[in-house]
């Protein structure tokens, strides 16, 4: 199984989870709300924080294309590109950002949607990059991005098996450091359309490269499902208020939920522990009280023969008496001692 780094963390599947708090468009294009959706979701346990790179421009041409969305419990329908432009971050912000994160010893990486956004991130020198499902059919697109030698987070949402067998032929792909989140690309997601059963199709797909999981829920369910079926990544819209304008704020986590949600992850990986089958060093203790052993259930003399109606299974403080599965051992031998009522029986045959 692949191993990545993304920096100071070592990703592989059913390994510690690493955990990105997606900002995604929800600083609304303000550098303020930026820096303070940094400091959450370093409050929140978080491993990286992730941003979308983006020019308006280069993303919508088509001007007349309307967007539909709800906000503040309303829906509203605007210019796509109108929309977009109004949430772009200028350049001059992103060396500020990754700074800050620097500063804050949080991971900064983005979605870069275009070349020149990769470029542009690059040379701030992030370590992973993310492609976003509407993007895992442009196979171009992938192969550029790959090109950069570093992670690519790649979510597979609205995806079938032969879109995944394309991006699979990609040439040298298997030399790649490539992570799959299972998406669904619904905001937000239902459980019943989550699909996490869908990992075990995806890993045999694609063997030996990473899972994770892009969660559009709106509570913790499925990414704890998730931790317990080996996805090593996981990522999650937030916001710093439900009620901002915009498309994703309904959504998306707010900082409480977002902190609840980093400790599901963790607590659910904590869950999973060993694979070995035995007790814990605290059951071990226990094990000596817990469990019942053999005593005698009447004065039983030297010499007598046992029968299964002398003894019977109580909880002893006395280390060396029998275990239930030792009851063949004596049952029909003569005793060696005597044994008084309720005394634990430790000889052997």
């Amino acid at each position: 199984m692949k191993k990545i780094k993304i920096g100071k963390f070592e990703l592989k599947n059913y390994g510690r989870p690493f955990i990105a708090a997606e900002v995604g468009i929800n600083h609304n294009g303000n550098i303020k709300n930026a820096i303070k959706m940094i400091d959450v979701a370093k409050k929140s346990g978080c491993d990286a924080v992730k941003f979308q790179t983006f020019k308006a421009k280069e993303l919508v041409n088509d001007k007349s294309i309307n967007f539909s969305y709800f906000s503040k419990g309303k829906r509203v329908t605007e210019s796509m590109y109108k929309m977009f432009k109004r949430y772009e971050i200028q350049d001059k912000f992103w060396k500020k950002i990754k700074n800050y994160c620097k500063k804050k010893k949080i991971i900064f990486f983005s979605t870069p949607q275009n070349l020149s956004d990769l470029k542009k991130l690059i040379e701030l020198k992030v370590p992973a990059i993310k492609i976003g499902s509407d993007d895992f059919t442009n196979i171009p697109l992938i192969e550029k991005y790959l090109n950069f030698k570093i992670p690519v987070i790649l979510s597979t949402g609205m995806s079938n098996i032969n879109d995944f067998k394309k991006v699979l032929k990609i040439k040298n792909f298997s030399n790649k450091k490539v992570i799959f989140l299972l998406c669904t690309s619904e905001y937000p997601t239902k459980h019943k359309f989550v699909n996490i059963n869908k990992l075990h199709s995806i890993k045999k797909i694609i063997k030996k490269n990473l899972v994770g999981f892009s969660d559009h829920t709106v509570d913790n369910t499925a990414s704890i499902m998730a931790v317990a079926n080996g996805c090593c990544f996981f990522e999650k819209h937030f916001t710093l208020n439900h009620n901002l304008s915009g498309p994703d704020h309904w959504f998306s986590l707010n900082p409480k939920q977002l902190k609840d949600w980093v400790k599901s992850i963790r607590n659910a990986y904590e869950c999973m522990g060993s694979k070995d089958i035995k007790p814990t060093q605290e059951e071990k203790k226990n094990k000596l009280s817990f469990q019942r052993k053999i005593v005698a259930s009447r004065n039983i003399r030297k010499g007598e023969i046992i029968r299964l109606s002398d003894v019977q299974m109580l909880r002893v403080s006395n280390k060396s008496a029998l275990n239930p599965y030792d009851i063949k051992k004596i049952i029909g031998k003569r005793s060696l001692k005597n044994f008084d009522k309720y005394e634990p029986i430790f000889f052997k045959k």
